[in-house]
This record gives C-alpha cells, sequence and structure tokens, in this order.
C-alpha cells in the first residue's frame, strides 16, 4: 500500500523529484530498512548520505538526499533537497495536515514510553491505531513518526522527550494533539534545567501544541501540578487531573495478586477495574493516565480497562524473564534502558514486592543530575524497598555514595563498570534469586542483561503476555 507518491513528497518538501515513484514506508536506517521504503538520508550520528547506495541495493523506493553521492547511477529513484531534516519536518507537517486520526502526545520524566505502549495496546483493538516505535521522541524521531502515519489511521500516539530547555514546544506544534498527557514530573535531566520546577515548565510546554478545544490529562500526585495547571489555565484547555485522590480520574485500589497488579478507577462516576501482568503502583497510575486519556478519545473505556492485560513491559524497561539453570532458575528484571531517582525508587519497590529466595539489585548511576548528583544516589539508601532487598550491587562513581549509606548486611560490592560486574556474576546470582538491573543507558548495564541471560536458556514468564 502507498505511504507517499513522490509528487505528494516533493509538494510537501519543495524538493526535486527524478522518477516518479511510490513508497510504502519510511527509513532513516539501512540496517532495518524494508523494500519500497523511502530512505531519509538524515545527518544525524552518522551521515545517512554514506548508505544511500546501500538502501537502493536494499529496495528502498527513492532516497531523500540533499547532495547526490558518489557512484549513484543516473536512473536513481532521488527526490533532491536543500535540507533533509527541514524537508523530514515538512513532510510530517503534510502528514498531518491530510489526517483525520484523533491525536495524542505524551510527555513525561518517567513512563512515557510504557504508557505509550499502554495506549497503543488498548486503542489498536478500537481502530486503526499508529505510535512511535521505541523511543523516537526527539527532533528526528517525532517527525519521523508523523511522516510515516497512514492516512487511514484513527488514532495516533506521538511520545515527546527533551534533554534540554526548548525542545518540547516545537514538536508538540508539530504533531498538534488533540489530547496531551503529562505522565509524571520529577529529577530527570536535572544538570541541564537547575531545578524540578523548571523541567516541569518544559514537560508543560507540550500544551502549547494543542489543537482547539484540546485536552490536557494531568498528574495531580506530583509536587509540581501548579506550574502544569498555570499553563493549563493561561492557554485555557480542557484540563482532566487523574492520580489518588478526589480528582477527575481517581486510583481508589491497587494491590498486588500474585505476580500481578488489580486496580479499581473512579473515572467521574464510572467504576472500572484492570489487571496488569507487571508488579508496581506506578504502572497501574500510567494504566490510570492511559485510560483517562482514552475516555477523553471517545473510546470504549470498558474495553480499554480490559485490555489493559494485554500490555507487557517491553526489553529493557521492567520486563521480566526466567533464566533457566541446571539446578533451578534466577529471574530476570531487566530496567536497564535508563534511570532518574522516581523510576529507580519504583523499580527498587517492585523488586521489594517480587517473589524469590533472595532479592538481588544490580543498579548503577542516574545520569545528568546536576550539583546534587551525589546527594541524590545517597538517598536512595532512605527508601523503605531498600529493608526488603537481600543485596545491592552497585556499577558507577556516583553510587560510591549509597555504597557508603548502605547497612553492612544489604552490601554486595561497589565497582565501576558493567565489566566488572560481568566478572563477578557468578559471586552475585544463586538458583532462586531474582535481581533487578536497573541504570542509566550509559552506564552499560544491558551488557550484564545479556550476560545473565546467556548462564541458561531463557523464556518468557507466564506472568508476562512495558521507564
Amino acid at each position: 500500500m502507498s505511504l507517499w507518491t513522490s509528487e505528494d513528497i516533493s509538494s510537501a518538501t519543495g524538493g526535486r523529484v527524478t522518477q516518479s515513484r511510490a513508497v510504502s514506508g519510511i527509513s532513516i536506517d539501512t540496517r532495518t530498512l524494508e523494500k519500497g521504503d523511502l530512505f531519509v538520508a538524515l545527518n544525524a550520528v552518522r551521515d545517512g548520505h554514506d548508505f544511500v547506495l546501500d538502501a537502493l541495493e536494499k529496495g528502498a523506493g527513492a532516497v531523500m538526499v540533499s547532495r547526490l553521492p558518489d557512484g549513484l547511477r543516473a536512473d536513481a529513484p532521488v527526490i533532491l533537497v536543500e535540507d533533509v531534516q527541514k524537508a523530514l519536518e515538512a513532510l510530517a507537517k503534510a502528514s498531518r495536515t491530510r489526517s483525520k486520526a484523533k491525536i495524542l502526545a505524551i510527555t513525561g520524566s518517567v513512563g512515557k514510553t510504557s504508557t505509550k505502549d499502554m495506549l497503543r495496546t488498548v486503542l489498536e483493538k478500537q481502530g486503526h491505531t499508529h505510535a512511535s516505535v521505541a523511543s523516537y521522541n526527539n527532533h528526528w524521531g517525532v517527525p519521523l513518526t508523523l511522516a510515516r502515519m497512514p492516512v487511514e489511521t484513527e488514532y495516533g500516539i506521538f511520545e515527546i522527550g527533551m534533554n534540554h530547555p526548548g525542545e518540547i514546544a516545537p514538536l508538540a506544534r508539530l504533531v498538534k494533539p488533540d489530547v496531551v498527557l503529562i505522565t509524571t514530573v520529577s529529577e530527570a535531566h536535572l544538570e541541564a534545567f537547575g531545578s524540578i520546577e523548571a523541567i516541569a515548565a518544559e514537560k508543560a510546554t507540550i500544551m502549547d501544541g494543542l489543537n482547539t478545544n484540546g485536552t490536557a490529562v494531568l498528574n495531580a500526585d506530583i509536587l509540581t501540578k501548579v506550574v502544569l495547571r498555570e499553563m493549563a489555565d493561561q492557554i485555557a484547555c480542557e484540563q482532566v487531573w487523574f492520580g489518588r485522590g478526589k480528582v477527575d480520574a481517581q486510583l481508589t485500589l491497587c494491590e498486588t495478586r500474585n505476580d500481578t497488579t488489580y486496580a479499581e478507577i473512579n473515572l467521574a462516576g464510572k467504576f472500572l477495574s484492570y489487571e496488569l501482568k507487571s508488579l508496581g503502583s506506578h504502572f497501574a497510575l500510567n494504566a490510570l493516565g492511559a485510560i483517562a486519556a482514552s475516555q477523553v478519545l471517545g473510546v470504549d473505556t470498558d474495553r480499554a480497562a480490559q485490555d489493559m492485560s494485554l500490555w507487557t513491559p517491553v526489553q529493557g524497561r521492567g520486563s521480566r524473564s526466567l533464566v533457566d539453570l541446571s539446578s533451578g532458575s534466577i529471574e530476570l528484571i531487566d530496567d536497564a534502558y535508563n534511570a532518574n531517582p522516581a523510576s529507580m525508587a519504583a523499580a527498587l519497590q517492585v523488586l521489594a514486592m517480587s517473589k524469590g529466595e533472595r532479592r538481588i539489585a544490580i543498579i548503577g548511576d542516574m545520569k545528568e543530575l546536576g550539583t546534587s548528583a551525589e546527594e541524590i544516589h545517597a538517598d536512595l539508601a532512605g527508601l523503605d524497598a531498600l529493608n526488603e532487598i537481600d543485596r545491592l550491587y552497585l556499577v558507577g562513581p556516583l553510587m560510591g555514595a549509597l555504597y557508603a549509606k548502605l547497612p553492612p548486611n544489604r552490601r554486595g560490592f561497589h565497582v565501576n563498570t558493567a565489566a566488572e560486574i560481568i566478572e563477578r556474576q557468578a559471586d552475585i546470582l544463586k538458583p532462586g534469586d531474582c535481581v533487578l538491573v536497573k541504570a542509566s543507558l550509559g552506564i552499560g548495564l544491558g551488557a550484564v542483561v545479556k550476560a545473565i541471560l546467556q548462564l541458561g536458556q531463557c523464556q518468557g514468564m507466564p506472568v508476562e503476555r512495558d521507564i
């Protein structure tokens, strides 16, 4: 099925077309390119122009470039533009203009990706749904996702992230959502913002992109909710607040039942319940936000609540697996993709609730926390969850501050690199353990997850079908 014709692309971008073609998808990576895709030669980590010939050899329907690479055959299907990034944004804008879909945009310090996946799980059961893949939430990921949106889409879900001030609003204005959802605000990226209030103010700018008569679904449980309310009042959008208190969408009950989280909610007088095949009250709260947003979109919330049981965390964001060993098994909680104080606390609480002969935490530094980083790491020692964790093994220079505060009976050891953990994993893990692996991505604990999985045959836990 055609996604774009070369004429459509030329009209949107002002590019010059060498051959009339239709493309079925859009790719920026030749490793995942499918036959018929438009290959967009972005200049990001590497210059995409270096891979144009490879893309054509793999069957790209056309290529979008700002210069013709050496060796390009004369009859190659090319769309020549002045600036590839700006052309991608123009194509994204054209996609939004032609679409009749109901569009939702999500941001938050924690839970963006898991909440996006929850929404995709429930909305795709009720209509043609298009959503960001992985964590495509930055200056190229958002326009790429938007440009990829099929014209027949009924529900579009977009994740919007940030590392520095001023990043969210332009992306929100590109997406032009009908509904925005802010999951939570915490100290993530504190180094770039200086205060949690400044982080909240940046998150709140997602409301700048709201369509006329748009609605903001906002977390009432966070300390900086007043910052969100001020922005919502300023732009005069509809507001739906969710949380544990007496708000529009209330979490009235949350409890653990075996290996699941059971929740009951009150949506302005409508009482629903749902079950999540993952432990954690933070997941229950994310699901509440997702159902509240679904209600604004006009879908069947009874079915949305029922279908929440189909969602499960993805690899690196809380997924759980059993690693079979000759003398037993290890339960692995893989949360190694990212970490900040709020998500670390939530993950440690999940571990504390997990079953296992021992509960083991392998956790690493949380990045971008500024001058308070050591203090924030040390403060983890005060979490109640640590009383239920048998040993903590710490990775990275900043985790030395936590190691110094741990009681001797909780201390494993402290090292600076993931490689040192891997070398000593035989001293850490025993059959019957439940082990959490979590850190900021740059610490490299994904390699620790891989090493644990290689200890034996890995299989998904029956309770599983996503900071």
